[in-house]
């Protein structure tokens, strides 16, 4: 069984041997603070993508709009063009200054975030979505390439996990954030306020992290540049790596997608107001969340768990969050559904440090910003395209069909629970070949 401690004395071994495989002795300051800066730079993501889930009903009687027409509106217009602006950022992240970009990324989606909050139209407010969506794919890719280049492969579950606690502070912010100022300010300014929170995050970015080495912590390191049909054929070729995609993909979809209509559930299955729903998942994500990824980035810090065990961790969280969705929209007893909230909300954060980890350990040094770009690609088409658009849509045909049309969402809502056993299936799974495959990545020696 492969042991991450070993690789870090494999990698000393092959230094001498593998031609500028010099190994840092340590993690040095400097690392710990560009990733507590990319830890704010991903709240901020995911604060100003989040915010919306949180002003869906005023947005929509606002706005006079369908649940299909909001699915579209809050969903479609932004992550078509993410998705589509993120293979290319994904490449950008493996040829240009990665900080650099990172905060350009930040200036835009930031500022178009108050757009959004500007807009008087339908299709104003369209328009700017997609300059967010635009903005937003250049972040990630960049982040995780920078991350995998700061630490080595033993440490990099434990690094990408505290990366991840930057998604629950942000729907955190999007939650409780959005629904005390909502009351006050109403969707328009809170979401002014949201993007102009931004623009300081680019600015310090800049001045304060420095560009890491591409590659430092390899053992096999490439140095030509990988293109997007390479990465592809590599990716095809590890067997362990498809299988983490399809789970990463589907797992998103599940999880992102179930949440980003849970609010409304809220308001609708069970009569709370808009700030009360806001701010009961927000103390959950918040709360919640950051005590998740503090005990997975504990649990993944020791040196003595494998590959195949954070694999195997994401799979079982994963499944028992299912169970837990199952009950959330099935149930009528609002006490215990946020009791299950508070299983359901953290176990989809869990995955995201030991799924990257996995990524960029399954990947040449080279490919690392191109198959982030990838994964984001399958995978938010899945949460920010179909889910939003799907759901909507079933939630539209189904109130046709029921005596209470508040209740469509809800049943909708539990069928699509199911998919989240699909997801555990995949991380399962894919333990079979990851050695092997890490082996092939350069990772590990063999």
């Amino acid at each position: 069984m492969y042991l991450p401690h070993d690789e870090a004395v494999l990698a000393d071994n092959t230094a001498a041997t593998t031609p500028r495989a010099t190994t840092p002795s340590r993690i040095g300051y400097s690392a710990w603070l560009m990733l507590f800066m990319l830890v704010i730079v991903y709240a901020v993501n995911i604060a100003d993508r989040y915010v919306l889930s949180t002003l869906i009903e005023p947005l929509k009687h606002d706005l006079g709009l369908s649940d299909t027409s909001v699915g579209f509106l809050t969903g479609v217009t932004l992550a078509v063009f993410y998705v589509t602006a993120g293979i290319p950022m994904g490449v950008l992240a493996d040829r240009v200054n990665r900080k650099r970009l990172t905060a350009a990324c930040i200036g835009v989606w930031s500022g178009m975030t108050v757009l959004c909050g500007l807009s008087q139209t339908y299709w104003q407010f369209a328009l700017a979505r997609i300059g967010v969506g635009i903005g937003e794919a250049g972040s990630t890719p960049s982040s995780h390439s920078m991350i995998a280049d700061r630490f080595p492969a033993h440490l990099r579950a434990t690094a990408f996990t505290i990366w991840g606690i930057g998604a629950c502070l942000g729907a955190w912010l999007g939650g409780s954030g959005a629904a005390w100022l909502v009351t006050d300010h109403g969707w328009r300014g809170t979401l002014v306020i949201f993007g102009l929170a931004g623009l300081p995050v680019a600015a310090l970015l800049w001045l304060l992290v420095r560009e890491p080495a591409r590659g430092q912590y390899d053992v096999k390191r490439s140095q030509e540049q990988s293109t997007i049909r390479q990465t592809i054929r590599f990716t095809l070729g590890q067997k362990s790596l498809i299988h983490v995609l399809i789970g990463t993909t589907v797992l998103t979809y599940w999880g992102w997608g179930l949440i980003w209509w849970t609010p409304s559930f809220l308001v609708r299955s069970h009569g709370l107001s808009v700030s009360d729903a806001g701010a009961m998942l927000g103390s959950i994500h918040g709360v919640g969340g950051l005590l998740a990824m503090l005990v997975t980035a504990l649990i993944m810090s020791s040196s003595k768990l494998s590959a195949e065990f954070q694999a195997r961790f994401v799979g079982w969280v994963t499944i028992a969050g299912t169970l837990a969705t199952l009950m959330i929209f099935s149930l009528d007893d609002l006490p215990r559904v946020e009791w299950l909230l508070w299983i359901f909300v953290p176990s989809i954060y869990i995955y995201l440090g030991p799924t990257s980890a996995l990524l960029q350990n399954l990947v040449k040094s080279s490919m690392r910003g191109k198959i982030v770009a990838l994964m984001l690609f399958a995978a938010n088409i899945t949460n920010l395209v179909l889910a939003p658009l799907v759901i909507g849509f079933l939630s539209d045909r189904v109130a046709e069909h029921v005596p209470d049309p508040q209740n469509s969402l809800k049943y909708v809502l539990f069928a699509m629970a199911f998919t989240g056993f699909w997801a555990g299936y995949h991380y399962l799974r894919c333990t079979r070949w990851l050695r092997r495959d890490m082996i092939a990545a350069g990772a590990i020696a063999q």
